[in-house]
């Protein structure tokens, strides 16, 4: 297997698919299979083994033609594309129920997300830890988030104070933001913004079942499109 390309215009979708492969290859390899042909691969991912081979083709060579890919490797060097693993500081903002259950989620970690530093605007909370991360006052973002070389936040605060969290993280200098309320906010030229809405993959399920039995239209995992 070559060693990855220079990586040009990727679409979200393209990443969303690499990010799905990863999943499926780290299936099979807990299966032991050791080696994955395009076919099996788009299989498991509900894609044509055309678009595998497409996908792989914007980042290098992978493989040998007519013996397939191996797993090992492959997952490796997806990995490397997707930059899991290589560890990353994380900021969270908010800890409610849904930055508590966020901070206990074990696949961050596991995936190299470090959630290094928390920040709430409750005073009981502040001070106070929670698993070996120090909760802080939201004041003190742009301070801790230097200090720890924090490169992500995630934002779990109600919708109303989402913007302000968003720019708070922004000033601090972090260019990545994972942020769960619904509300939209509006961020620079150059910072990434992802956006986690359970209420719109709620209502994606609810049209796949009252459209039960179309032809038209068929579900795929893990966001592959």
């Amino acid at each position: 297997m070559k060693e990855v390309g220079t990586v040009k215009a990727v679409s979200d979708s393209t990443v969303r698919r690499l990010s799905a492969y990863y999943r499926r290859l780290s299936e099979m390899e807990e299966e032991g299979i050791e080696i994955a042909s395009s076919k099996e691969l788009a299989t498991r991912n509900g894609v044509t083994p055309a678009q595998v081979r497409k996908d792989f083709s914007l980042f290098g060579k992978f493989g040998r033609r007519g013996q397939g890919y191996t797993v090992k490797d492959l997952k490796e060097a997806i990995a490397k594309i997707l930059g899991v693993g290589r560890g990353w500081n994380v900021a969270l903002v908010g800890l409610g129920k849904v930055g508590a259950a966020l901070f206990h989620y074990k696949e961050f970690r596991k995936q190299g997300f470090n959630i290094a530093a928390v920040f709430d605007n409750d005073p009981a909370k502040q001070g106070s830890r929670i698993g070996d991360a120090e909760i802080y006052a939201p004041e003190r973002l742009k301070e801790v988030v230097q200090e720890k070389g924090i490169g992500i936040g995630i934002v779990a605060v109600p919708g109303e104070a989402a913007q302000a969290a968003v720019d708070a993280l922004v000033t601090a200098g972090v260019r990545a933001i994972l942020s769960f309320p619904m509300r939209r906010v509006v961020v620079p030229e150059g910072i990434h913004l992802r956006y986690v809405n359970m209420a719109v993959e709620m209502e994606g399920l609810s049209f796949l079942l009252a459209n039960q039995g179309s032809k038209r239209h068929r579900s795929s995992p893990e966001g592959v499109r």
